[in-house]
């Protein structure tokens, strides 16, 4: 079993953060203040922070696309990975890279998704059809 990692960082408005990580993203709320607020994204603690988010670039290459650096992600399965994708795509969300397979029928194959969430923090999550493939191939 993984143990659950920690990330903290910075975003422009609480209640939008809100809305994204709890509405959209399914994420349970946990403590807060008036400045900051946890949630539980995935099994996994994010501390989101009332402040400036990251700088980032779009110097990473995911096949022929350029995405942003540096960005958090999350690995899932795929029944789980897709749920997400219908979700984000029903709630109108503008992917920096659209909901696809990399890989495909060869080792380390995945289902990938970039996008931000309301304050520009890039996010990727990756799907996978077992979890022995995501260290392996």
């Amino acid at each position: 079993m993984l143990t659950p990692f920690h990330l903290a960082y910075h975003v422009t408005d609480l209640d939008e953060a809100r809305a994204f990580y709890g509405g959209v993203l399914g994420c349970r709320e946990g403590r807060s203040t008036e400045s900051w607020v946890d949630f539980d994204f995935f099994g996994h603690q994010i501390s989101l922070h009332r402040g400036e988010p990251f700088r980032t670039t779009d110097t990473g290459r995911v096949g022929d696309h350029m995405v942003p650096m540096p960005h958090l992600g999350l690995v899932l399965l795929l029944p789980d990975w897709q749920s997400l994708a219908d979700r984000l795509t029903a709630a109108g969300v503008d992917f920096v890279l659209p909901p696809q397979v990399r890989f495909q029928g060869r080792p380390g194959e995945q289902w990938t998704m970039f996008f931000r969430d309301p304050s520009g923090n890039p996010i990727e999550v990756k799907g996978f059809a077992a979890m022995e493939s995501v260290f392996n191939g």
